[in-house]
């Protein structure tokens, strides 16, 4: 039971390090090489595939304040042409202080057939502290943002296609202005503007959106999910900071995910699993080891069905191609069938 704990205190360590430095990243990124102009890459998976391999990438998590592009898009097609595999889900974040929902993006994203996932964040990501009294649950319990959202469930409507939204992530936390130990709010808040969210879309005819309820793995309350008819996925954010991170250890993928699916599957065992950001630091360990246990434990898992990595360097080179081992490891391991 002790060293149980000092698990679980590690990896509540790991993420908290993680998250101080990941809570800024639309506003404060760094500016990593433009990636080279390349198109997607060219082969379909296997129809046996069953597990969706996704991706998240500087221009993506800048579409949170900044205007999309479709030059954002090169970063989705280097991040293939290193791994030599298509994704099938490409990630980006939109706050709600400046982002409307960009159909042109959701169409390119679908053109080159992979499937939205959008990071829907209530506050103004451009100043990343989580005390932002404009964006607090009750807020949005009482309508104050129906317009808004709206327009926004009626633009992906309208767009018709499959689309993933992950809406207030990592909620379990402190460091987000949706946290219901921040900000002024209240328990039993976070569930309350969910479900008020949802309701919104359902009567503005949005049912092509799927709901991913996505806590940070440590320790996940009952109380925040908002049942299985307002969930279609439930997620997790992973980090491996190794020494890169100041307070911060390596962690084995396997050490990271365990008790967090476990209670995953107690809260939801009906649903299937996103690990909707992961990523590892290059320095403190052997980061090409650690993606090879990665999809070794995803291989012992058939009810994790889609990963997506965090291709960013933000306070940690989490990317990786942050060597060429690694980019060989990720791309001999995604290279298997069951993979898309």
């Amino acid at each position: 039971m002790r060293r149980r704990s000092r698990i679980r205190g590690a990896a509540m360590l790991a993420i908290a390090a993680a998250v101080a430095v990941l809570v800024g990243i639309q506003a404060n990124s760094t500016s990593a090489r433009a990636p080279r102009a390349v198109g997607p890459w060219p082969v379909p998976p296997p129809s046996s595939a069953s597990v969706d391999i996704g991706v998240t990438t500087l221009p993506l998590a800048r579409n949170s304040w900044r205007a999309w592009q479709p030059s954002d898009l090169t970063s989705v097609n280097a991040f293939e042409n290193q791994i030599r595999k298509h994704v099938s889900v490409v990630m980006w974040y939109a706050d709600w202080a400046h982002r409307q929902p960009v159909q042109r993006q959701l169409a390119a994203v679908a053109s080159r057939g992979s499937i939205p996932e959008i990071t829907w964040e209530p506050w103004d990501s451009t100043r990343p502290v989580r005390t932002q009294p404009r964006f607090t649950l009750q807020k949005i319990i009482a309508g104050r943002y129906d317009p808004y959202i709206r327009r926004f469930a009626a633009a992906l409507a309208d767009y018709g296609g499959p689309v993933r939204l992950r809406f207030a992530q990592e909620m379990n936390g402190s460091w987000y202005p949706w946290s219901e130990v921040a900000n002024g709010n209240h328990a039993l808040e976070f569930v309350g503007a969910w479900r008020h969210i949802h309701d919104v879309f359902d009567e503005t005819g949005a049912r092509n959106v799927q709901w991913v309820w996505s806590p940070a793995a440590i320790a996940i309350p009952r109380a925040q999910y908002p049942g299985s008819a307002y969930v279609d996925l439930v997620s997790l954010s992973l980090f491996n900071g190794g020494s890169q991170l100041r307070y911060n250890h390596w962690h084995p993928f396997s050490q990271l995910v365990k008790a967090s699916v476990a209670r995953l599957r107690s809260i939801a065992p009906e649903k299937p699993i996103e690990l909707s950001e992961v990523g590892s630091a290059e320095r403190g360990g052997n980061k090409p080891a650690w993606i090879a246990g990665m999809f070794a434990s995803l291989a012992r898992d058939p009810g994790i069905e889609s990963l997506i990595w965090y291709d960013l360097v933000k306070g940690s080179d989490w990317r990786v191609e942050s060597s060429r081992r690694s980019i060989e490891a990720f791309a001999s391991k995604v290279a298997d069938a069951r993979y898309r």
